[in-house]
C-alpha cells in the first residue's frame, strides 16, 4: 500500500510538472501570436495607406543608385 502512494505522488509531481511546462508554452505562443496580430494590423494600415493616396509600382520608384 505504501508503495501505490508513492508511486501515486510520483507520478502527480511528474503531471505537475508537464502541466506547467506546457503552460509555458502555450503562455510563449500567445506572445508571438500577439505580435503576429500587431504586425499583420500595421501591413494592413500601411497598404490601405499606400492605396489611398495613390499606390506606386516598384518598376516607378528610382532605384536607389539614381
Amino acid at each position: 500500500m505504501e508503495q501505490r502512494l508513492t508511486d501515486l505522488e510520483i507520478k502527480a509531481c511528474f503531471s505537475e510538472d508537464t502541466v506547467e511546462l506546457l503552460n509555458q508554452v502555450v503562455i510563449r505562443q500567445q506572445h508571438q501570436i500577439d505580435g503576429l496580430v500587431r504586425e499583420i494590423a500595421s501591413l494592413q494600415a500601411s497598404l490601405s495607406t499606400a492605396e489611398g493616396g495613390g499606390a506606386r509600382l516598384l518598376r516607378d520608384e528610382l532605384p536607389p543608385h539614381y
